[in-house]
């Protein structure tokens, strides 16, 4: 059996999403990990510890995988910053951890560029190959920026850089993030492969939508728009409340009445402790005179999150900056159409009227001229739905998995050959 150690340092899969560094990488891993070990690999994920009541060891992903939380400083949330002066200790908690269960991995797959880090120095003891993932990517970000406040300091670009000369194979969501490795980064494009992330259809598919409106209380006489992702300012949510604000303006609202619903965050946290962000958003709504149809719902697990989709009109993805979108994939599985910006992977996910629409980052009347247009128009709505799910299939997780089982094969064959079987 192939044994594999995914890194994923600075977050852990099983956390809830919504939350400030849970996202499509916490999924991504999850999900990955659950399918390899469906066809057999089996895999350890290791994260650092931030809760010491939380059990070290969980086999919370099946057939025999493993989360385990390793103590690399204090166990509390920390800054990025601070979290990446703790990787050393990591690395050391993850090679006691090896030796203990007297346990050889073959191959690193690893997470975002501090996990990278990690698996550089666990390379020099093990003599295992590393995949490194970035997910996001710091020159991206920090060129869409907002303010100075959301630009992330050099130490990243060192790590990152350091991490793409260093590992044997990137793996690259879309030929988007190829380039910009290529071009950004001068990444050898030799040890790039392209594989996108998948979805689960035995999890995310079309409930019938007066089940789904049941479910998440969706008034009778009300449309409901959904938004589903991190708040912070790159994922463009003012500009979605900007084009709602835009939409009640028009009369949409006396003619559809609908609200607009965002999970993710905390939305009864005190202003102190919710992140500034959410903060600003919830001035905006009073400001923009939309409060009565907003509605800030907080954190939601993977496992209630089909209900939404398929309670919802459409899905809106008004992000700067996508490595991927994998929301945009879940809706499509559920048979709701996205409406999203054209950018970064959501520009090759979202078909122009053919899955949903895409508009160009920062227009506020083009977004808010598709949502009136799908709202407007069930019909269309509905057909832009049927070919979504269509279009999701290709990207179920089994396929994709048996992909990145076949890139791990194709890199154990070489230098570091092992028996696959």
């Amino acid at each position: 059996m192939i044994h594999i150690a995914m890194i994923s340092y600075h977050t852990c899969p099983l956390a809830t999403l919504g939350g400030k560094d849970t996202g499509g990488m916490n999924v991504y891993v999850r999900e990955l990990t659950r399918f390899l070990g469906q066809i057999g690999i089996h895999v350890d994920v290791f994260t650092r510890s931030q809760d010491e009541h939380v059990p070290h060891v969980l086999h919370d992903l099946g057939y025999g995988n493993r989360v385990v939380h390793i103590p690399a400083g204090p166990e509390v949330p920390l800054s990025k910053e601070v979290m990446a002066s703790y990787i050393p200790e990591f690395v050391e908690g993850v090679k006691r951890f090896a030796a203990e269960k007297n346990i050889k991995y073959d191959l690193i797959h690893a997470h975002y560029w501090m996990s990278g880090v990690a698996a550089l120095s666990l390379r020099e003891a093990w003599n295992t190959p590393i995949v490194q993932m970035f997910h996001t990517l710091v020159l991206m970000k920090n060129s869409v920026a907002r303010s100075p406040s959301e630009i992330e300091g050099p130490y990243r670009l060192d790590g990152e850089q350091k991490v793409i000369a260093g590992v044997e194979r990137i793996v690259a969501a879309t030929t988007s993030e190829k380039d910009q490795l290529e071009t950004l980064y001068g990444a050898n494009t030799q040890k790039i492969s392209i594989i996108p992330p998948g979805v689960d259809t035995s999890h995310f598919y079309p409930i019938p939508a007066d089940e789904a409106r049941a479910f998440v209380g969706t008034p009778p006489d009300e449309q409901m728009i959904l938004f589903v992702g991190r708040i912070e300012p790159l994922k463009g949510v003012e500009n979605l409340m900007r084009a709602i604000a835009l939409m009640r303006l028009n009369g949409v609202n006396c003619d559809v009445p609908h609200y607009l619903a965002i999970i993710g965050g905390d939305p009864d946290s005190t202003e102190e402790k919710v992140t500034a962000e959410m903060a600003r958003l919830k001035r905006l709504c009073s400001e923009l005179g939309n409060c009565d149809t907003i509605l800030f719902l907080g954190k939601r697990s993977q496992d209630i999150l089909p209900y939404y989709y398929s309670a919802a009109e459409f899905l809106v993805m008004p992000s700067h900056y996508e490595s991927f979108g994998m929301v945009a994939l879940e809706s499509m599985a559920c048979g709701t159409p996205v409406v999203a910006s054209r950018v970064g992977g959501l520009a090759y996910l979202i078909q122009d009227g053919v899955n949903g629409y895409s508009v160009p980052d920062g227009d506020i009347e083009a977004l808010s001229d598709r949502m009136t247009l799908l709202l407007r128009d069930p019909a269309h709505r509905q057909q832009l739905g049927r070919q979504a799910v269509s279009y999701a299939q290709d990207y179920d997780w089994e396929k994709i998995a048996r992909r990145i089982a076949s890139l791990y094969r194709d890199l154990l064959q070489g230098p570091h050959q092992r028996d696959w079987e």
